[in-house]
C-alpha cells in the first residue's frame, strides 16, 4: 500500500469513528432533552447534597500551613521552637506625637499596658522598656536585678535621665524595644499557642486590638500599631474572608453583565448562572466533606471556578443560538450544539483538570488544596454543562431572530488578514516571543510575607508603620550548639557567640541582634562594681556559670532566659532583626552565616538560619523545584490527550507551540512591568497551561473537522475555524481574562499576582491562537496534505 493510500485509509477510518462518536452524542443529546425534568431535579439535589458539606469548611489561622511537613525550613523552625520555647508574638508599637517616649506620663502608660498585656490569651511573657530586668552592682559583690522603670514610683528628672541612658546604651533594648532616637517604643507579648483550635489566634488578636483601642482613646496623642507573628497569622484569615466577601459577588456581577450583553438571552443567562453556582457549591461542599482547610490561596477557588465554569456554557450556548439564527428549531439547535461541542468541551475540561491537579506537586499545601478544589469544580461544571444546561434550555423559552451574526463577518475578515499576512505574522510573533523570552531571567524572586497583603489589611498598615519607626518584623534565628550540657558558660564558646553577634551587627541588613553574650558582658561588669573596663566576657567557665545562675535566680516569673538558652544549657539562640530586605538577600545572609559558623563550631550540627521569614524566603524556590515535575507531567498528559483527541500526531505537535508560547510572553512582559515575583510564579504555568489549551483545542477541532469532513485545504480549514469558533473563543477569553483580572483586586498579593499573570497569559494565548497557530497550520499542515485530492477527503467523510 502506498503512502497516499495509507493516508486515505487512515482518514476514512478516523472519520468512521468520528461519525460513530457523533451518533452517540446525538443520541445522548436527545436523551437529555427527553428526561430534562428528571435531570433538572437530580442536578438540584446533587448540588445541594454536595453543598451541605460546606458547613465543615473553616479557615486556617497559622502561617505554617504554607509549608509541607517535610519542608526543611519548617522542620528547622519546629526544632528551634521545641529546643527553647514554642513562641509567637504580638508587638504593640507606640509612637507619641511629641516625639519622646521618656516622659513620666508615657512611661507610666507603657507600664500599665505591659501589665494589661499579660491578660492576652496564651501569653507567657511580656517585654517592654519598663519591665526590662536591669542589673547593677550594690556594694562590691552584690547584684541587684530589677525593673528598669520601678512600679508605682514617681519619676523625677534624675530617674528619667537614668532610664534614658540605660535604655539607649543597652544592646538588648535599643532597636528592639525602643528606637535609637527615643521616639517610638514597643511592648512585645510572647504568645505560646497550643495549636489545638483555630480560635486561638482570633482570641489573642481580639484582646490585643482591644488593648490598642483602649490605649488610643486614653492617650489620643499616641499612634498605636499592632504587629507580630500572631498578627500575621490573623491577617491570612482576614484576607481570605475579604476575598470571599468581595470578589465572589463582584465576579457574579461581571459575569451577569457579560452574559446579558453577549448572549442577549435571559434564559441562557439564568441557566449559565445556575451552572456556575452549582459548580462552585459542589466543589466547596465536597471540599468540606473531605476536611479541607481554607487558606488565602484556596479561598479563591470559587472565583476561579466561576470563571472556568462559564466557558463550557458559553460554547454550547453560542453554538445553539447560532444554529437557531440559521433557522434550526430549538431542539435541533441544542442537539447540534452538543454534537459539535461535546468533544472539545470534554477535552478542555480534562486539560484544565490536569493542569490544576498538577498543583499536588507543590511544596505548599494551600496550592494543593487550590488545585484539588478547582479540579472538582471544573469537573462539576462539565457535568452540569452537558446535562443541566441543555435540559434547562429545552424547557425555558428562547427567542432568537434568524439573521447572520455581525461577528461572523468580523471573524471572516480576521481570517483573511491572517491568511494574507501569515509569513509576516509568523516571523513577527516569533520575534516577539524571543525578545520577551530573553527578558524572563530578569525577574527576581522575592517573598516578603508582609507584602503578601495590601494596605487594606490592618496587619500590613501597622507593620509598615512599625518598620518605619522602630524596627523590622523580619527575623533570622540561629541555634549555636555548645557541645555539652552546661557548655554555654565555656569561655571559648562564649567568645564564638560574641564574635558571631558582632559579625551579624556589621551586616548592613541587620538592625538588632539579641545575644546571650551581651548579658554575660553586663554581668561581668556588674560583678566588678560596674566598672566599664570589665564590660567583657568572663574568662573562667565556673565564674561564668555562677554569674548566670545568680542572674537567673534574680529574674521574676515569666522573664527567664528560656527564650535564649535551652534546658540543659547546651545551646544558645541568636535572633537577628533585619531591615526590609528581599528574600534573595536573606538567603545570601544565611549562606554567609552558615559558612562563618561552620569554620568555628564543630560537631556537624545544622547551622542554617530559621524563623518564619527564612521559611518564606525559600518557599518560592522550593515550590518551583516541585512544580517543574508537576508542570512537566501535566504538559505530557495534556499533549497526549490532544494527540488522541485530534487523532493526529502532527496536529498534536503543532498544538504545543500556542500552549508554550503564552507563559513565556507573559513572564517576559511581567519582567518589564513588575520585575519581581514570589510564590505565585511557581504555579501560574501549571494552572494556566490547562486553561490556555482550551482555545487551541476548539480551534484545532474545528480546523480538523473542516479538513477531513468538508474536504477543505489548510487555508479553507482556517477560515472555517475562525467562522465557527472564533466568536466563542474571544468571548470566553474575555470572560476568563475578566475573571482572573478580578483576582488582581485581592487583598492577598499572591492571589493578586496569580490573577494578573494568568490574565496576561490568557491574552497572549488568544494572540497565539489567532495569529501564530493559523500561520503554522498553513505552513506545516498545508504542505503535508497538498498531494491528497479533495475526493479522498470527501470519501473519508462518507
Amino acid at each position: 500500500m502506498s503512502a497516499r493510500e495509507d493516508l486515505k485509509e487512515n482518514l476514512i477510518g478516523a472519520e468512521r469513528a468520528k461519525h460513530a462518536g457523533d451518533t452517540a452524542v446525538v443520541a445522548f443529546a436527545n436523551w437529555v432533552i427527553r428526561f430534562r425534568w428528571i435531570i433538572l431535579l437530580l442536578s438540584f439535589i446533587g448540588a445541594m447534597a454536595a453543598g451541605f458539606g460546606g458547613q465543615f469548611l473553616d479557615f486556617s489561622t497559622n502561617y505554617r500551613v504554607f509549608f509541607s511537613k517535610d519542608n526543611p525550613q519548617l522542620q528547622a523552625f519546629e526544632t528551634m521552637q521545641d529546643t527553647y520555647i514554642r513562641e509567637d508574638n504580638i508587638s504593640i508599637v507606640l509612637h507619641p506625637d511629641h516625639g519622646d517616649v521618656f516622659t513620666p506620663e508615657l512611661l507610666a502608660a507603657v507600664r500599665d499596658l505591659t501589665d494589661k498585656a499579660w491578660q492576652i490569651p496564651y501569653t507567657t511573657r511580656v517585654d517592654s522598656v519598663t519591665n526590662f530586668q536591669n542589673s547593677y552592682a550594690a556594694g562590691e559583690d552584690d547584684l541587684v536585678v530589677e525593673d528598669l522603670v520601678p512600679l508605682d514610683t514617681p519619676l523625677d528628672e534624675a530617674d528619667i535621665t537614668r532610664i534614658r541612658e540605660t535604655a539607649l546604651s543597652e544592646p538588648l533594648i535599643v532597636d528592639r524595644l525602643v528606637s535609637p532616637d527615643a521616639d517610638t517604643v514597643s511592648v512585645n507579648v510572647t504568645v505560646t499557642l497550643p495549636l489545638e483550635t483555630e480560635l486561638e489566634v482570633p482570641a489573642a488578636m481580639e484582646h490585643a486590638r482591644a488593648l490598642a483601642t483602649e490605649f488610643r482613646e486614653t492617650y489620643p496623642g499616641v499612634t498605636v500599631a499592632v504587629t507580630g507573628s500572631v498578627a500575621l497569622n490573623h491577617a491570612f484569615t482576614e484576607a481570605s474572608v475579604a476575598d470571599m466577601t468581595n470578589l465572589i459577588p463582584l465576579m457574579y456581577g461581571i459575569l451577569l453583565l457579560v452574559m446579558v450583553v453577549l448572549l442577549r438571552s435571559i434564559s441562557g443567562t439564568i441557566s449559565t448562572l445556575l451552572v456556575i453556582a452549582f459548580s462552585a457549591v459542589t466543589a466547596m461542599g465536597i471540599s468540606g466533606w473531605l476536611g479541607v482547610q481554607l487558606t488565602p490561596p484556596s479561598a479563591i477557588a470559587p472565583t476561579i471556578i466561576l470563571t472556568l465554569a462559564i466557558a463550557d456554557s458559553i460554547h454550547i450556548l453560542v453554538s445553539m443560538v447560532g444554529g437557531m439564527r440559521q433557522g434550526l428549531g430549538k431542539r435541533e439547535a441544542i442537539v447540534e450544539s452538543l454534537r459539535i461541542n461535546f468533544q472539545p468541551v470534554f477535552l478542555t475540561s480534562l486539560t484544565t483538570v490536569i493542569g490544576f491537579l498538577s498543583l499536588n506537586f507543590s511544596d505548599a499545601p494551600p496550592f494543593r488544596d487550590l488545585g484539588n478544589i478547582t479540579a472538582i469544580g471544573v469537573t462539576a461544571a462539565w457535568v452540569y454543562s452537558i446535562l443541566f444546561l441543555p435540559a434547562a434550555m429545552a424547557i425555558l423559552p428562547v427567542r432568537v431572530k434568524p439573521r447572520e451574526e455581525e461577528t461572523a463577518t468580523a471573524m471572516d475578515k480576521l481570517a483573511g488578514f491572517v491568511i494574507g499576512n501569515r509569513k509576516a505574522l509568523l516571523f513577527g510573533m516569533t520575534g516577539v516571543v524571543v525578545v520577551l523570552g530573553v527578558l524572563v531571567p530578569r525577574i527576581e524572586l522575592n517573598d516578603q510575607f508582609v507584602k503578601y497583603f495590601d494596605r487594606s489589611i490592618e496587619f500590613r498598615r501597622d507593620t509598615d508603620y512599625a518598620m518605619e519607626n522602630l524596627s523590622g518584623i523580619y527575623q533570622a534565628q540561629w541555634s549555636l550548639p555548645a557541645g555539652e550540657s552546661g557548655g554555654v558558660s565555656d569561655p571559648y564558646y562564649l567568645q564564638t557567640v560574641s564574635d558571631f553577634t558582632d559579625w551579624l551587627r556589621e551586616r548592613d541588613a541587620v538592625v538588632h541582634v539579641q545575644s546571650l553574650s551581651d548579658i554575660f558582658k553586663r554581668l561581668n561588669k556588674n560583678m566588678h562594681g560596674d566598672d566599664p573596663a570589665y564590660y567583657a566576657l568572663p574568662d573562667e567557665k565556673n565564674l561564668a556559670a555562677q554569674y548566670l545562675l545568680l542572674f537567673e535566680m534574680s529574674l521574676p516569673y515569666g522573664l527567664d532566659l528560656n527564650n535564649q538558652i535551652n534546658v540543659d544549657k547546651s545551646s544558645v539562640r541568636i535572633v537577628a532583626t533585619l531591615e526590609n530586605i528581599t528574600t534573595d538577600e536573606l538567603r545570601a545572609l544565611d549562606d554567609e552565616a552558615k559558612s562563618w559558623l561552620e569554620q568555628r563550631l564543630a560537631g556537624g550540627s545544622k547551622l542554617d538560619a530559621s524563623g518564619p521569614f527564612v521559611m518564606f524566603a525559600y518557599i518560592a524556590q522550593r515550590n518551583i523545584e516541585g512544580m517543574l515535575l508537576g508542570t512537566g507531567l501535566a504538559f505530557l498528559l495534556i499533549s497526549a490527550s490532544l494527540v488522541v483527541a485530534l487523532r493526529s500526531f502532527r496536529l498534536g505537535l503543532i498544538s504545543l507551540v500556542p500552549n508554550l508560547v503564552p507563559p513565556i510572553m507573559a513572564f517576559g512582559l511581567w519582567s518589564v512591568l513588575v520585575g519581581e515575583i514570589g510564590l505565585a510564579s511557581s504555579v501560574v504555568t501549571a494552572t494556566s497551561l490547562g486553561i490556555i489549551v482550551d482555545a487551541t483545542v476548539h480551534f484545532l477541532s474545528k480546523y480538523r473537522r473542516a479538513r477531513v469532513m468538508n474536504g477543505e485545504d489548510a487555508e479553507g480549514a482556517v477560515r472555517y475555524a475562525f467562522s465557527t469558533v472564533g466568536t466563542a473563543l474571544w468571548v470566553t477569553t474575555a470572560i476568563l481574562v475578566a475573571g482572573f483580572a478580578i483576582l488582581s483586586l485581592s487583598s492577598f498579593q499572591i492571589n493578586s499576582a496569580l490573577g494578573q499573570l494568568t490574565a496576561i497569559t490568557l491574552v497572549m494565548a488568544l494572540f497565539a491562537d489567532f495569529l501564530l497557530l493559523p500561520a503554522i497550520l498553513i505552513l506545516v499542515d498545508g504542505r503535508k496534505r497538498k498531494d491528497v485530492p479533495d475526493a479522498a477527503l470527501a470519501q473519508a467523510a462518507e
